[in-house]
């Protein structure tokens, strides 16, 4: 791998616990590249979790939502490359490796890590997760990476070349995706490390689940990624692509019924998005709600 200078970018809110495991697994890693490490965070317990770590710089912020937060800390970074990541989740050994190899290639603007479930596919959320991540996320992913194709990065763990992107609007919802674009647009590529794994908490709960996917699919129908020429994810696209993938992905006839119940989910979700993002237009802070039983 050519050198480069590596900042990695941490956003945390109330999440002292995770973030001490998610540091744990990053430091070592980013000590290798000479990486600095950033927490943005607002609160007092996740600040003090931070500082046990000397390696980590933290930036206050003001709970402004998570684009913001980052604002702040890409405004601190100097560096070749920005690794961008949250404080719930946590990297496996060599991800950090895996994911900056592809900037070898000057025409790569990000690259995207593998996201991994780690709730239980023995219940009904819990399966959920595990069929949008590896049957859905992971596989278009890899087709796409594979024919030089555009896709969007995941917010859990992608990195940027830092010059390509100044800022990053405060209003976005889905920021990764909006990011992807913004690099996309300048002609570079997006690539995919699957071996750059972050493990994943996902959501417990129906009214959890629906917070999480309001703020990350109803992105995509804010006018930063809908009006973009770089096309990859639409209602159609997920109905008739994405259901047989699902169908084939259960493995009794149990998974069949909560793959079935998903779709059904998936409707609910996308008349929600409709209804507050497209015709309420309703705030940022009304979208961005916590998602409790991801913690």
């Amino acid at each position: 791998m050519s050198t480069f200078t590596v900042s990695v970018v941490i956003t945390a809110f109330r999440e002292a616990e995770t973030l001490t495991a998610a540091l744990h697994t990053l430091v070592p890693q980013a000590t290798r590249f000479k990486a600095e490490i950033l927490v943005i965070c607002p609160d007092d317990q996740t600040a003090e979790a931070a500082t046990y770590f000397s390696e980590v710089c933290v930036i206050r912020d003001t709970a402004q939502g998570k684009p913001h937060a980052l604002n702040l800390g890409l405004a601190e970074t100097h560096t070749d490359l920005v690794v961008m990541t949250d404080g719930d989740v946590w990297i496996d050994q060599e991800s950090l490796s895996a994911l900056l190899t592809p900037f070898d290639d000057p025409r790569t603007g990000a690259v995207s890590g593998r996201p991994i479930s780690i709730t239980s596919r023995n219940t009904m959320l819990g399966y959920w997760s595990h069929l949008l991540t590896d049957a859905g996320a992971h596989r278009e992913r890899l087709k796409r990476d594979q024919k030089e194709q555009f896709f969007v990065c995941s917010g859990y763990l992608y990195a940027i070349r830092r010059s390509l992107i100044e800022e990053i609007p405060e209003d976005a919802l889905a920021e990764d995706a909006v990011v992807s674009h913004l690099i996309g647009e300048q002609g570079y590529r997006i690539r995919y490390a699957p071996d750059a794994r972050v493990f994943v908490r996902f959501p417990t709960t129906y009214a959890d689940w629906l917070k999480q996917k309001v703020r990350s699919a109803g992105g995509y129908a804010q006018p930063f990624i809908a009006k973009s020429p770089l096309r990859m994810r639409s209602f159609w696209h997920e109905a008739i692509g994405g259901s047989v993938r699902a169908l084939r992905y259960a493995r009794n006839m149990r998974e069949c019924v909560w793959t079935c119940v998903l779709f059904v989910a998936r409707l609910h979700l996308w008349f929600l998005i409709l209804w507050r993002v497209r015709i309420q237009h309703q705030p940022l802070s009304h979208l961005w709600q916590r998602a409790e039983t991801t913690k």
